[in-house]
């Protein structure tokens, strides 16, 4: 039947597919068995097809976007993984319309080319724009939520337009995390005029202290854990912890975990970083099983020693 199915798809407008591709080649952890199909959809049109076919079909299919946040099973995947690729920007005065198969950077330094502000603190933060409103990404105080004006989605019928308000976006969430029958299909988002040599300098410094952290050749999905929200701490357990440690009303999870031991601990090549505490990253022929198990062990730690329950930013597959 998949034989069948990739020939059906290989006629369709503005899709690509792919046979038994290696999701480590599609995921920033460099780790994941093979996709029986990958299936890249270059238009509304071939995305709405290609999901039709396949529930037509009842073959298993999972979307992803540009893996830097995923971990993809060891068995690799036994239907059609899916990509809405569409990689269109475009800039009217100061508002920003990105496609969702586009990277991140690349809005980011078309928007400070511009002069437009409101994006330049995510320099570096890798990905797709689809993923960056899925998990509401953000970084030095700032998140995506605060510049959409708009969601485009597909529903699962029809292609439309939500509010911001409808995204039910918070601290890393969105109310794409429960809907998943939802797909960010584009953004619009909302910025503001301004120099562009400030902003350019601003990116830059962001990027060069984020690379430091985050070596580009590093097979990382960057912080592991979310931080957690001083004011929803028990009580008992505010008092001690340092000022010096809370940012912007948040504590790292990397604070706890450090108090734990969390620093250079290794399972086979899937290891902590010995400088950041909530950075676990393959140093070799890494597994699924291997990073799901040290996020078990240090979620077990951390509850054991604080009675905190530590939730991962990660996805898997």
């Amino acid at each position: 039947m998949l034989a069948a199915l990739r020939e059906e798809f290989a006629a369709i407008p503005g899709i690509h597919v792919s046979e038994n591709v290696p999701l480590s080649g599609l995921t920033r952890f460099g780790i994941g068995g093979p996709a029986r199909l990958l299936v890249d959809a270059g238009s509304e049109e071939a995305l709405a097809t290609a999901i039709a076919i396949l529930r037509e079909t009842g073959i298993p299919h999972a979307l992803i976007g540009g893996g830097t946040n995923l971990v993809a099973s060891d068995d690799g995947f036994p239907g059609a993984v899916l990509r809405f690729t569409a990689n269109r920007i475009d800039v009217q005065g100061a508002m920003v319309m990105a496609q969702a198969g586009v990277s991140l950077q690349e809005v980011v330094d078309l928007t400070i080319q511009f002069g437009l502000r409101g994006l330049e603190t995510m320099a570096g933060i890798p990905g797709w724009v689809g993923g960056a409103v899925y998990g509401n990404a953000g970084a030095y105080g700032h998140s995506v939520e605060e510049r959409i004006a708009w969601v485009r989605v597909f529903d699962g019928v029809n292609f439309r337009d939500i509010s911001n308000l409808e995204c039910k976006f918070q601290y890393r969430e969105s109310v794409f995390k429960t809907r998943k029958d939802w797909i960010v299909v584009a953004a619009g988002l909302r910025l503001e005029h301004a120099d562009a040599t400030e902003l350019r300098a601003t990116a830059d410094r962001i990027l060069d202290i984020r690379n430091q952290k985050y070596p580009p050749d590093m097979r990382c999905a960057g912080s592991i854990f979310k931080n957690l929200m001083l004011r929803d701490l028990p009580a008992t357990l505010r008092p001690g912890i340092p000022e010096s440690v809370v940012r912007e009303g948040k504590v790292p999870s990397a604070y706890f975990l450090e108090q734990v031991g969390a620093k250079g601990m290794a399972n086979d090549s899937i290891r902590v970083a010995d400088y950041h505490a909530n950075l676990i990253y393959n140093s070799g022929s890494g597994t699924a099983r291997s990073v799901r198990e040290m996020i078990e062990t240090l979620r077990l730690r951390v509850q054991q020693n604080y009675g905190l329950v530590l939730e991962e930013e990660v996805q898997y597959l």
